[in-house]
């Protein structure tokens, strides 16, 4: 296994120590797993919790800031934090306007949170959530029930965090959050297996001349396997099945995603597919987003996420942002 760690049991750890040497604006507890920011709890402000597995980054904790997230709970690789860190990280940034929690459609995530919610509510925090299910590859899988949520987390961390850093009560985050979700939809492709630290090796069985398509960020099984396809042909399919499912009526942002091992290059290449197959089927594209953002380890592949927008959503992208993964206007 080559892989720059200590050990398994320590990888997550190791990372999170690192992450507070870089990012001295964050508030890192190692030993409790959250990530918060330094500013947390902002008076008057309503607060952005989310949290998953780890092994996405820079999704969650990479997206805490001024303009998305006020705190992320990461645990363990692939794993689904625990409701004693969600209660903890709403407690740290509650600045007495409520909490939003954002859950990716994950059986354990869905779970944790909600249990997480019923404490908080224990402890006087009022607690509103909203579920991502963007994946339109296949509905079920080894993780989850329906939808699996993936790269339209981004979008609805993004739109919710701007909302709520202009002020928005917790009923007007949630309705944009819950909006966002509601209009984005993913498309995944695997090019190679991810390799976990714990098992020190591919977790899936993929030959050098087969892709799968419609793969979930932990690995799951998509839809099919086929004989490799160049990019256009990956992207015909992508967004004919991501059209297939929801037809937007205005504008779009596109987000074209590496899933942790495919290089820029690669990935630029493929996004002028994306605004090729989406401009010859009569969509307009707002803004794009390219780049490693929703991954999943080392795993070489793509994916595409398509979210609608009107005037008020496209402002809301727009507003600064300052996070560790995406920042812009400050």
């Amino acid at each position: 296994m080559r892989m720059l760690i200590n050990s398994a049991e320590t990888v997550v750890a190791d990372a999170l120590r690192g992450m507070a040497e870089a990012h001295p604006e964050l508030t890192v507890d190692v030993e409790n797993r959250v990530v918060a920011r330094r500013d947390a709890p902002v008076t008057g402000k309503v607060a952005l919790v989310s949290g998953g597995g780890s092994g996405h980054e820079p999704l969650h904790g990479g997206f805490v800031g001024p303009g998305m997230l006020d705190a992320a709970c990461p645990g363990e690789v692939f794993t689904s934090p625990v409701p004693d860190q969600m209660v903890r990280a709403a407690s740290l940034v509650d600045g007495g306007e409520g909490v939003l929690f954002i859950v990716k459609n994950y059986t354990g995530d869905v779970l944790n949170f909600d249990m997480a919610a019923e404490l908080a509510d224990e402890e006087d925090i009022r607690v509103a959530r909203v579920l991502v299910e963007d994946d339109v590859a296949v509905t079920d899988s080894l993780y989850t029930a329906g939808r699996r949520g993936t790269g339209g987390t981004l979008f609805v961390e993004k739109l919710a965090g701007a909302a709520a850093e202009a002020g928005a009560p917790l009923d007007r985050v949630t309705a944009v959050a819950q909006r966002v979700a509601d209009a984005s939809r993913s498309f995944g492709v695997a090019l190679g297996a991810p390799t976990t630290p714990a098992k020190g090796g591919p977790t899936f069985d993929l030959p050098a001349d087969e892709l799968e398509l419609g793969i979930g960020i932990h690995g799951e099984p998509g839809r099919e396997r086929r004989a490799v396809m160049t990019s256009a042909e990956i992207a015909d399919y992508t967004v004919d099945v991501l059209l297939a499912d929801r037809k937007p009526g205005g504008p779009v942002l596109a987000l074209v995603n590496g899933m942790g091992a495919t290089p820029l290059l690669e990935l630029y290449g493929f996004n002028a597919e994306v605004q090729r197959v989406l401009r010859e089927r009569g969509v307009t594209v707002a803004r794009t987003l390219v780049g490693n953002y929703v991954t999943s380890l080392d795993m070489a592949g793509c994916s595409v996420t398509l979210c609608e927008v009107d005037d008020e959503l496209l402002r809301l992208w727009d507003a600064p942002v300052s996070t560790a993964g995406l920042r812009w206007g400050r």
